[in-house]
């Protein structure tokens, strides 16, 4: 591949839950390719006390350690170039989505800090932050995880990762807030069940036009919540018709 390859730091007290995961499949392809680099960074090693002391008793009493500000100020500053992108995994952050998956992936620099404890010092998101970014309404015991979520979902629509160009990420679900339509391969049948007709015709238009309604279907049944913001297509009235059917095979 052509260009310098997109850096994504991760910032974490865990580096080693990481590992297996940039080493395998996707990740480890878009390494090979020099599309992305992925470095951990272990925010221990940012420390200022022989103790390694990444966490400290919060300000006002309460439960739990928080997140100390020096050794994350250190990693930063000792990583961030102009126009990087530090991003916060914080369950107050943006809920992660496709479109935001899209805006990170045309970045070249991404650090991605991991939270942990009861939380990060205010400091941090005040003074290093420019995304603070969730997956979801719940919590987990450290924000490994959900950055190992943002670095698969964008090192995937990077150039050449996936395969087949732009095709192997244009028609994913979500790419204009539908869900995806089923899929099929061999045999034409399996136990009773058959592949629809259409998409062993041959005809391409009928075979879009197809996916396109089974897309909208499963949207209007599993994700209704999606279709007002779809800009394609007659989304409400379509919406109220098919809630509530069955999907045909």
């Amino acid at each position: 591949m052509s260009g310098e390859p997109v850096q994504i730091d991760v910032i974490t007290l865990f580096p080693a839950m990481f590992k297996g995961f940039i080493e395998e499949s996707m990740m480890r392809r878009a390494a090979r390719l020099g599309a992305a680099r992925i470095e951990l960074v272990d925010l221990r090693d940012f420390a200022q006390d022989s103790r390694r002391t990444a966490d400290d008793r919060p300000y006002g009493g309460g439960p739990g350690m928080v997140m100390k500000p020096e050794p994350v100020f250190e990693a930063v500053e000792s990583l961030r170039r102009p126009g990087t992108r530090v991003i916060l995994m914080t369950p107050a952050g943006r809920r992660f989505d496709q479109a935001q998956a899209r805006r990170l992936a045309r970045e070249r620099h991404l650090i991605l800090v991991c939270g942990h404890y009861e939380g990060i010092d205010e400091r941090v998101r005040q003074a290093l932050v420019t995304d603070e970014l969730s997956i979801g309404d719940y919590v987990l015991t450290n924000g490994a995880l959900p950055a190992a979520v943002v670095v698969d979902a964008v090192v995937r629509l990077l150039p050449g990762v996936l395969g087949g160009g732009e095709a192997a990420t244009r028609d994913e679900s979500f790419t204009e807030n539908l869900l995806e339509h089923p899929q099929y391969t061999r045999p034409p049948v399996f136990r009773g069940m058959r592949v629809p007709a259409v998409l062993q015709g041959g005809d391409h238009e009928a075979v879009a036009a197809w996916r396109r309604e089974r897309a909208l279907r499963a949207t209007a049944r599993r994700r209704p919540d999606l279709l007002p913001e779809t800009d394609r297509g007659p989304v409400r009235p379509r919406q109220r018709a098919l809630r509530g059917r069955r999907s045909e095979t």
